[in-house]
């Protein structure tokens, strides 16, 4: 049994070379977003509570599907709803009169 002597520049090198690895690897694959979100998980990303989730399924504005007690609720639905509610804005700031002078 022979004994190898691995040094630390034998290390960095290793280092460098896994991490070059992995970011190719996270580079080359596009995250992909998930198609079906659990309650908490629209809660989190809505940043609404409970209640308000709750009062969205009630009132019809939200879509959702219950399998076995857990509520699914569609991404695609939910980017749809987000793009529908969507105001466009309006530039207010400024009013032209003050830029002339």
């Amino acid at each position: 049994m022979a004994i190898e002597v691995i040094t630390r520049e034998d290390l960095n090198e290793f280092r460098t070379l896994l991490l070059s690895d992995l970011k190719e690897i996270f580079q080359s694959q596009p995250q992909q977003a998930k198609q079906w979100l659990k309650s908490n998980e629209v809660r989190e990303l809505l940043n609404i509570s409970p209640g308000t989730l709750q009062n969205l399924r009630i009132n019809g504005t939200i879509t959702y599907t219950k399998i076995g007690g857990i509520l699914y609720y569609s991404s695609a639905d939910l980017e749809k709803l987000l793009e529908s509610n969507k105001v466009e804005a309006s530039v207010t700031l400024f009013n032209p009169k003050w830029l002339v002078r």
